[in-house]
């Protein structure tokens, strides 16, 4: 009896390096260009914009500001945006499958948001040229497609055929068939006006929400160290959103009686640690008070949500967020064999560009005393570091 030949799976060790070493072993050097610790001293010690120019020229974003004039914080927050979609790109010519379709996922988020985006703004009549400039890089798509987005009527029929022409060959059009189908169901199985009477922030959540979903079960299904740490990035990320939109919900429709165990509940991500019995305790949620009961039942919550409820300005509750994802993605570097450190390696530099644009406006602004509130990156003073040496 002949012996089969071993089958081996996406997330499995012994053909990991063969398919995906190369671009891992990038990534893990790009690892080395982020800022220090010194560097975000020097940068909060500066007097003036130029000031910070001349320090980060010493800095991996040297030649990306090498042509810039007189810096601004939108300008340095453009040409950093611009150096990391550079560099992702490069990362996926690189891949193969599936990291080439798990690079994918990671750009459909920015896709969600730029449509968003470009409906919320034609709506209001801005230029649609000016609203494709502030879109983000990651998620652009065609030209033509863009354009297309602001060129339909604010109706029923006007969002149907913006949908059945333009947003279902999207690489998240699944996402809106999904959406619509949900709302249809929940309204008789009328879709028609759908899109029209449903807010734009309700959908955008939604999208995230079957982004979520749909990104979660893909690396479940690579196995291997991917689906454990990227797994458990997801689930985190959905904790997180389900616990803005109870927060967010606060003081608006939503949070009627009659629309907490519809609506709201609707927009709850089907993983995470909270679901199902979590998110079930949300939909009854009315308040602060009562979310803060629920938090106080998962221990990795009811730390932020202590934060959040002491007030005194000192940290915001999306600062606690950050703080503990910027741990959990610098965690991310240290497993081997697994596809979570790409994903980790955007989030950090989005995170080490919002400090850097968080800096400026300090400088700007001449706010000193707030410099220092920012969440650095791979730092050797972050307090979930100090508090393992003690």
């Amino acid at each position: 009896m002949s012996t089969p030949a071993p089958k081996s799976g996406p997330g499995d060790m012994s053909m990991f390096n063969v398919l995906h070493g190369f671009p891992e072993a990038l990534i893990r050097g790009m690892r080395n260009s982020f800022l220090l610790d010194s560097d975000y001293h020097h940068l909060t010690q500066c007097e003036s914009l130029e000031d910070v120019k001349l320090n980060l020229t010493e800095s991996d974003y040297a030649e990306s500001l090498a042509d810039l004039g007189a810096i601004t914080p939108n300008e340095l927050q453009k040409k950093a945006i611009e150096k990391l979609v550079v560099e992702f790109k490069y990362l996926r010519t690189q891949t193969v499958e599936p990291l080439s379709t798990f690079l994918d996922f990671i750009t459909y988020e920015y896709m969600i948001e730029n449509i968003m985006l470009l409906l919320k703004g034609t709506l209001s009549g801005r230029d649609i040229d000016e609203l494709i400039a502030q879109c983000h890089p990651l998620g652009l798509m065609k030209a033509s497609t863009m354009k297309s987005i602001g060129l339909f009527e604010a109706s029923a029929k006007g969002y149907s055929d913006l949908y059945q022409t333009v947003l279902v060959d999207t690489p998240v059009g699944k996402y809106f068939a999904m959406f619509l189908q949900e709302s249809s169901e929940s309204a008789g199985g009328e879709t028609k006006g759908v899109l029209e009477e449903v807010e734009i922030e309700i959908i955008k959540s939604s999208l995230i929400k079957y982004w979520i979903e749909d990104f979660y079960n893909f690396v479940q299904k690579l196995g291997g160290e991917t689906s454990v740490i990227m797994g458990e990035i997801l689930r985190v990320r959905a904790d997180t959103n389900a616990i803005n939109i109870t927060l967010n919900s606060f003081g608006t429709s939503l949070n009627e009686p009659e629309f907490r165990t519809s609506d709201r509940k609707r927009l709850y991500p089907a993983v995470g640690h909270l679901y199902p019995a979590g998110t079930a305790m949300l939909t009854d949620v009315s308040d602060e008070d009562e979310l803060g009961r629920v938090l106080e039942l998962f221990p990795q919550y009811s730390t932020i949500w202590n934060i959040h409820s002491a007030g005194g300005g000192e940290k915001s509750i999306d600062d606690a967020f950050y703080e503990r994802d910027v741990q959990m993605l610098e965690l991310a570097f240290e497993g081997q064999f697994h596809f979570a450190v790409f994903y980790a390696y955007v989030k950090l530099k989005e995170q080490e560009i919002r400090n850097m644009v968080w800096i400026t406006e300090c400088i700007l602004q001449a706010q000193k005393d707030e410099i220092n509130k920012f969440v650095p990156v791979f730092s050797q003073h972050a307090p979930w570091r100090m508090a393992k040496r003690r």
